[in-house]
């Protein structure tokens, strides 16, 4: 859990960093989505975050249901929140659940539209699959997309702040001294992280051209 958790950590960093490519250039945003489009180290890529992720979900729900059967019928029977429990903790699998719906509607909106297309060329889609700058700009114009966006990124705000320190916990490099410190680390690195997300969102949701938006959808 806490490995595969990681990981995806560090995907979520280089898909960060990408995506604020372009706010500053359509054609170097493009250029990468070429680079990274349907060739053999990407379809290899993509295989390997699907293993992590699928890895990581089950041993959440496997997690989730030890823990219950630790707890037997007795779980019910405190009802107060324990103290010093972060929300975050106690609704880990609720999160999860949110977080998945979001990857649903992403992958539809984006991957589906550029790498399967890309692995299928008898399928038309409009804009083209290699235009990610388009596709952006289409998804954002829309303000339903938007909120359901933000909505996404505070779920994984949620998680990852927890989900963090947590991991460094289980891998046993943290103490009473290094936990308060990773928990410090954790809370700084994931907001940077959403808020590279989140100002992609904003900014192409109240920057981007009405004219552009309607030639490209």
């Amino acid at each position: 859990m806490s490995v595969t958790g990681l990981a995806l950590i560090l995907f979520l960093t280089f898909h960060g960093c990408m995506n604020v490519v372009a706010l500053f250039s359509k054609e170097g945003y493009n250029w990468i989505c070429e680079m990274l489009g349907a060739n053999w180290y990407a379809v290899a890529a993509t295989m390997g975050l699907a293993l992590l992720a699928l890895l990581h979900i089950f041993f959440a729900f496997w997690l989730t249901f030890q823990n219950r059967k630790a707890r037997g019928s007795n779980r019910y029977e405190v009802t107060d929140k324990p103290e010093k429990v972060e929300w975050a903790s106690q609704n880990m699998l609720v999160l999860g659940i949110i977080i998945c719906l979001g990857l649903v509607l992403h992958f539809y909106n984006f991957w589906y539209n550029m790498m399967f297309a890309e692995l299928f060329p008898g399928i038309h889609y409009d804009p083209a699959p290699a235009d990610g700058f388009g596709k952006i700009v289409c998804t954002f114009s829309n303000p339903i997309y938007v909120v359901l966006y933000i909505i996404w990124l505070v779920a994984i705000w949620f998680h990852l702040t927890h989900g963090f320190w947590s991991a460094m916990q289980t891998l046993g490099v943290s103490g009473k001294i290094w936990l308060n410190r990773w928990k410090c680390i954790g809370s700084i690195y994931v907001t940077l992280l959403m808020l590279l997300f989140l100002v992609v969102v904003l900014g192409f949701a109240f920057g981007c051209a009405p004219s552009l938006c309607s030639a490209c959808c």
